[in-house]
């Protein structure tokens, strides 16, 4: 029987996975809509259900590129581009994206990385007389682009201006360029485990970091890793497996968690005995804690409320973790839009609700009491400022030194005050994507 000539042509291989990474990367660039937003959950996008795992993965790293990599894809673009990126059809320059990062840094042949960003635009009404421009750029970008990167390498165009100017304000010129490499190369998956950290790294093709954690290179969905529907881990930076440890043995005893959701601490402390209240005003989020402590076999109280009205319920905690919201410029290197969606003027909002929180935690905290504040921000404000004001304005509240020892002997992490500070620079290897931590700080007190 012949074909109907009303048949819709088949989509060329590929091209649905990069019309989705062009959506996804507009609603960053333009519509200040997060990553996680646009890959989970009830905002998700609708075109995610239909692609293979292998186009999703394709899609995912695509993305995730193109935001680690943006300030220098501009500057190529600038290069290469007599009159800059158009301005009137916001597909082009995801066009322009999508070839460039995949012609420098991700191993598809230049001929097919062009010809698909081309026949993006021309499937776009408003961007479709642009196909020659793009053509032409990418071309180009594939004979000179890469001596074109290599004039600006030393510079960390990668991270916003007002970004850098703080971290070589607050951390050294040096120190700040570390940060910069370290969050350019696409970052492992950590692992919390149950037991037997040695085993499971087999299983999982990686390797026990000093801490504990697990890091394996894996790709793909993390449902379908061994172990994974067993409960036997659970999905954390490294770093951020770090502040619930310094409560020291918690069995039997009573902890708060403060904004807990999407609940790794909590499941660390109640997988070593304590007795966890967690707290989260985002009943989305503490549904997903529910169903991560179901899967993982472990039991909290959950509350859904605002922390900072929360009467607590009687007497005081034994110890209460306060991982407060902040700008999270300290995982950039696990979520690259943060970079562009951050703005430094969110600081101060930002830092006054952590200072609600840590006013309140102190009220919900019994004498001899132990309070944990921790937050995924490199900006003193949110970290070393806070307790700094904390300490002057509590005068029944004495830091407690974290010890090396309590860190997997980790000393280049501990600060001069004795509290934690993880930069994403540190724990290098000889394998990039196999270094580097999450920027977390992290402050222990005790009531007196």
């Amino acid at each position: 029987m012949p074909p109907s000539r009303f048949a819709v042509p088949a989509e060329v291989p590929g091209l649905a996975a990069r019309r989705i990474a062009a959506d996804i990367l507009d609603g960053v660039l333009h519509k200040q809509r997060t990553l996680d937003d646009q890959l989970d959950g009830p905002g998700a996008h609708p075109g995610l259900k239909a692609l293979a795992d292998r186009d999703r993965a394709l899609m995912r790293r695509l993305v995730s590129t193109i935001l680690r990599r943006l300030g220098t894809l501009g500057h190529l673009l600038s290069r290469l581009l007599d009159r800059g990126v158009p301005t009137d059809a916001p597909r082009a320059q995801s066009a322009l994206l999508i070839g460039a990062a995949q012609i420098l840094w991700m191993d598809v042949p230049d001929h097919a990385a062009v010809d698909l960003s081309v026949r993006l635009v021309q499937s776009d009404r408003r961007a479709s007389k642009y196909a020659g421009l793009v053509n032409a750029v990418l071309r180009r970008c594939a004979r000179e682009g890469q001596p074109l990167i290599d004039e600006v390498k030393s510079q960390s165009l990668d991270i916003p201006p007002w970004l850098s100017k703080r971290w070589i304000a607050h951390y050294g010129e040096a120190t700040a360029r570390e940060m910069a490499l370290a969050i350019g190369h696409e970052p492992s998956l950590d692992l919390t485990v149950k037991s037997d950290a040695p085993q499971w790294a087999t299983r999982l093709h990686g390797e026990v970091l000093p801490s504990g954690t697990v890091r394996t290179l894996l790709q793909g969905s993390v449902t379908m890793l061994p172990g994974f529907s067993e409960g036997q881990w659970w999905v954390q930076d490294a770093a951020a497996a770090l502040p619930a440890r310094l409560f020291g043995e918690v069995k039997g005893k009573t902890i708060a968690d403060l904004c807990a959701a999407p609940g790794g601490k909590t499941a660390q402390l109640a997988h070593a005995g304590a007795r966890v209240t967690a707290v989260d005003r985002s009943p989305a989020r503490m549904m997903r804690l529910r169903d991560n402590l179901a899967r993982l076999g472990l039991q909290a109280e959950s509350v859904v409320t605002d922390a900072t009205e929360w009467p607590g319920g009687g007497a005081g905690f034994d110890g209460v973790l306060v991982d407060a919201p902040c700008t999270s410029t300290g995982t950039i290197r696990r979520h690259p839009d943060v970079a562009w969606l951050r703005q430094e003027t969110e600081i101060a909002a930002l830092a006054a609700l952590q200072q609600r929180l840590l006013q309140k935690a102190v009220t919900l905290l019994r004498p001899g009491g132990t309070l944990v504040y921790c937050t995924c921000s490199l900006e003193p404000e949110e970290g070393e400022q806070q307790i700094a004001a904390l300490l002057a304005a509590e005068p029944n509240l004495r830091r407690a030194p974290v010890e090396a020892s309590e860190v997997a002997g980790l000393a280049e992490i501990i600060t001069a005050d004795g509290d934690l500070r993880t930069l994403p620079c540190h724990l290098p290897h000889a394998d990039p994507r196999l270094g580097g931590l999450d920027g977390f700080y992290a402050a222990r007190l005790v009531k007196s």
